[in-house]
């Protein structure tokens, strides 16, 4: 299971199996394989804005 990223922004959460429908990122892409002008698709944050989530977080 890759890890899901959290926007300390907006708090919407990019979750690898789920891709990113908005930027046609497709599922199971990695955070760190995400194109490096890639953005939070809610608030448009950078992803240096973005933290790990642990394995047991919702």
């Amino acid at each position: 299971m890759q890890a899901r990223y959290e926007c300390r922004i907006c708090w919407h959460v990019y979750d690898p199996a789920d891709g990113d429908e908005v930027r046609q990122i497709p599922p199971g892409t990695a955070f760190e394989d995400l194109p490096a002008d890639w953005t939070c698709p809610v608030c448009d944050a950078a992803r240096d804005k973005f933290i790990r989530l642990d394995d047991g977080d919702a």
